[in-house]
């Protein structure tokens, strides 16, 4: 077979291999670390366990969340699934309109 013929087939696998697995990868850890970063005091969040919160101090690398009245944990910043903030506020602004 011809080099240049292989050359090609390798750079079609390679470009595709980049493009369905390693790239969307990539994206999505970019957008999880701007989720984490831009979580602030006040924010109701979840975490990967399913306790539900809200963000009391934000730490370097955790979060201090509070689950009910005087109880609070410490997290680490990637133990957070979802904030609930924004969700939270447009099912009230749903119920409003109905």
């Amino acid at each position: 077979m011809d080099p240049k013929i292989m050359i090609l087939i390798y750079a079609a696998m390679f470009a595709v291999i980049y493009f369905f697995f390693i790239r969307p990868q990539s994206q999505k850890v970019k957008k999880e670390r701007a989720f984490v970063d831009g979580l602030q005091k006040g924010d109701k969040v979840v975490t990967t366990n399913g306790i539900h919160g809200t963000i009391d101090k934000v730490d370097d690398t955790t979060f201090l969340v509070e689950i009910d009245r005087n109880v609070k944990i410490r997290i680490e910043k990637s133990g957070i699934s979802t904030d609930m903030t924004q969700a939270v506020t447009a099912a009230k602004a749903d119920d409003k309109k109905a």
